[in-house]
């Protein structure tokens, strides 16, 4: 008797790769970017509510990992250049008089008057060497 069983491989006339595959393609074809924006937005809503913060530390650190395992420091200059400009294009100086008061109130939360000392040492060195 043969076996009529639709999910036994050698049966297939198709892979599963392969039907997904076209499935993915008649979809592209049957919707637009909206459509994908609104699933996208679900599933993150969805994936927000049943996790925690540290489930996306998690996730961010491996993402930082892997992305560090494949690219260079060229990579990194390039991207912050970039994000440095767009920042530049669509933000005036009260925002960076705002962000650097916000930064250096925290730093001073965090650190004590050694840190500074030691700061300033190395910043008078590096000037006194160039």
């Amino acid at each position: 008797m043969a076996n009529n069983n639709r999910n036994n491989n050698s049966d297939d006339k198709m892979s599963r790769e392969e039907r997904g595959r076209m499935g993915g393609e008649a979809t592209a074809e049957n919707h637009g970017s909206d459509f994908y924006q609104e699933i996208g937005k679900k599933g993150g809503e969805a994936t927000a509510d049943s996790h925690d913060k540290e489930f996306y530390q998690e996730i961010g650190k491996k993402g930082g990992e892997a992305t560090a395992e494949s690219h260079d420091s060229d990579f990194y200059g390039e991207i912050g250049k970039k994000g440095g400009e767009a920042t530049a294009d669509s933000h005036d100086k009260d925002f960076y008089q705002e962000i650097g008061k916000k930064g250096g109130e925290a730093t001073s939360e965090n650190h004590d008057r050694s840190f500074y000392k030691e700061i300033g040492e190395k910043g008078g060195n590096a000037r006194n060497n160039n």
